[in-house]
């Protein structure tokens, strides 16, 4: 068998169903990022993007090769570990006896599982001092979902995503990382909001500005009457 390697997966779904996106990340065996991929889906829900983003990831792996897989989805991660058999021993009928949702991606995940050494890992997303590769795949489904259009090294990309800045777990009283610099670290329309109503910010996740155009991670951003956008589209009509 050849050395292992570790991975991430993530879907995207801007609206849930909305543009979305599936990405992974492919490291070697120290977790240093080797190559990636991101593609669009077009409308789908984020349930479809995560298990697109496992279907993907596996096909463009070698079966012969062990290998970890890091995930922010507990849905993705329980449906084709956990509940797999459940759904099989039932004619592909839930406990309720409902049709299994996204059949076909999970059938497809079934058998590119079989005969393969694969472990996963469930890493919580977007934290401080989160997973570093579960990040990457994280900003790039949302970079592909805003985009629609394919991306990663396949395509001629040298650089990795960037990933933005990850929030801290929130405590009783509802502290967080982001408060503490004068954010609420709370995904709208991906940015995060201010408490200064006009503000100007870098925006945490990609998005889109109301004037059509796309903005990236760690753009300028402000508030405006239809969302977050340039800030020079702010007191622009739609």
């Amino acid at each position: 068998m050849n050395e292992s390697i570790i991975a991430a997966c993530d879907g995207a779904s801007k609206g849930n169903p909305g543009p979305a996106a599936w990405a992974w990340v492919v490291a070697d065996a120290q977790g240093r990022p080797e190559r990636w991929e991101a593609g669009p889906l077009g409308t789908a829900t984020n349930n479809v993007a995560e298990l697109t983003a496992l279907r993907e990831l596996l096909e463009s792996t070698d079966p012969a090769t062990a290998i970890e897989v890091r995930m922010d989805s507990q849905y993705a991660m329980n449906a084709v570990t956990k509940w797999l058999p459940g759904w099989k021993r039932n004619g592909w009928k839930t406990s309720a006896g409902k049709p299994v949702a996204n059949r076909d991606l999970v059938v497809r995940i079934d058998d590119l599982l079989t005969g393969r050494s694969v472990r996963f890992t469930y890493v919580p997303a977007h934290q401080v001092d989160g997973d570093p590769l579960n990040a990457l795949a994280d900003q790039a489904a949302s970079e592909a979902a805003v985009a629609q259009v394919p991306a990663g090294t396949v395509h001629g990309a040298t650089e990795l995503p960037t990933p933005a800045p990850g929030r801290a777990t929130e405590g009783r009283s509802g502290g967080t990382a982001a408060k503490r610099s004068g954010t609420a670290a709370r995904r709208t329309g991906g940015a995060a909001r201010t408490a200064r109503s006009g503000a100007t910010i870098k925006a945490r996740f990609a998005g889109r500005c109301h004037c059509g155009k796309p903005y990236a991670a760690q753009d300028p951003i402000a508030k405006n009457p239809n969302g977050w956008g340039h800030p020079e589209c702010r007191t622009a009509p739609a």
